[in-house]
């Protein structure tokens, strides 16, 4: 075991993840990382390899899937995206616990290669207070809003497959949450006595 968590965190868009997941960063940002996933959609202006994504052409993924590079991976209109391995697992070396925002097929992917990766899922605190943010950004016609919506509608009804659930109503609570239990699964038994070998191996064995 490493003294590192592989933590996934998904939530239905409006919930606050990304907000979440990113003041979490800030907070912890010399034990914790976000792993950059892989893509095959084009480069935007203004982007840089290796930050938003690992940019990689569709041949280049496609073999990545056929060596079962992947965690996980999946097709999102005509571009593909995925997880490596390699890339997580140089993260959990290094020491640092690793954050991969998904959804829950990506999440239970990555449960099923990794078990004892720690699934997280944040919820808002009602179907009508999702809708509303999603009005508030101002961005989305009414066409646009219900496909959002029954989108999120699919996505929360996974949230059972989750270890944790963090409801996001106030924002620096639902942060408190968050962090707290990234935290704690460092105090494990077993990652303490990965931590602190020294101490374990001067405590004499179990007296009756």
């Amino acid at each position: 075991m490493s003294t590192a968590c592989l933590f996934t965190i998904s939530a239905p868009s409006g919930a606050g993840k990304t907000s979440l997941v990113k003041a979490l960063l800030d907070r912890r940002a010399d034990s914790v990382a976000v792993c950059v996933s892989h893509s095959t959609r084009a480069i935007r202006p203004g982007e840089v390899d290796g930050e938003a994504y690992h940019f990689i052409s569709r041949e280049r993924f496609e073999q990545m899937v056929g060596d079962d590079e992947f965690l996980e991976h999946a097709q999102v209109f005509d571009n593909f995206y995925g997880t490596a391995r390699g890339s997580v697992e140089a993260l959990l070396a290094s020491g640092k616990h690793v954050i991969l925002e998904i959804d829950w097929q990506g999440a239970r992917q990555v449960k099923s290669k990794m078990p004892q990766t720690v699934s997280i899922f944040i919820l808002p605190p009602s179907r009508e207070e999702l809708e509303q943010r999603l009005r508030a950004r101002g961005t989305d016609d009414e066409a646009i809003i219900a496909r959002r919506m029954r989108d999120a509608d699919r996505e929360m009804s996974h949230y059972h497959d989750a270890e944790y659930l963090v409801i996001n109503d106030s924002f620096e609570q639902a942060l408190f949450d968050l962090d707290a239990i990234v935290h704690t699964q460092g105090l494990t038994l077993e990652r303490q006595k990965l931590k602190n070998q020294a101490l374990v191996d001067s405590i004499p064995a179990e007296i009756d």
